[in-house]
């Protein structure tokens, strides 16, 4: 092989690989509910998408109208409804996790005052790999 087709190759290799390297960590659809006056526990459901070739991690939650957020998982264990803490989240290359009613969650405890149908609030999320991510929460009735 010459050095033109060499360098050729290169090239055709560094596109073919290109989309498999531009994909992006995203969260989307997030939504609260609402609640009621001297509640002081919410949530907030969402989507992560990992659209990357590496695995991530999420490592910490932050939202201002809370004093501490968590991520939880409900399983139903003998016929009752718990929720279970989930210390760790790992998104696989080419995964989605869907936050919802049900399933896994992120619960904002401390609230500092009820959550409003209407009003919005950021929640921040920072993963080991992809870095912050800020996602914009719409509070709406259940």
């Amino acid at each position: 092989m010459n050095r033109r087709s060499t360098i050729a190759l290169l090239v055709v290799s560094l596109f073919a690989a290109g989309p498999a390297l531009a994909g992006e960590l995203t969260v989307t659809d997030a939504w609260s509910r609402t609640t009621p006056p001297g509640v002081t526990v919410g949530v907030v459901y969402f989507k992560i998408h990992n659209d990357t070739a590496k695995s991530d991690r999420l490592l910490k939650l932050k939202a201002s109208v809370a004093s501490s957020v968590q991520v939880h998982r409900t399983e139903v264990i003998e016929g009752v409804a718990r929720m279970r803490d989930v210390a760790v989240l790992h998104v696989a290359p080419g995964e989605r996790v869907a936050f919802e009613p049900g399933g896994m969650h992120v619960m904002l405890m401390g609230l500092k005052k009820p959550l409003v149908e209407g009003q919005k609030f950021d929640l921040e999320l920072l993963f080991e790999v992809a870095g912050p991510r800020k996602v914009r929460v719409v509070i709406k009735k259940p």
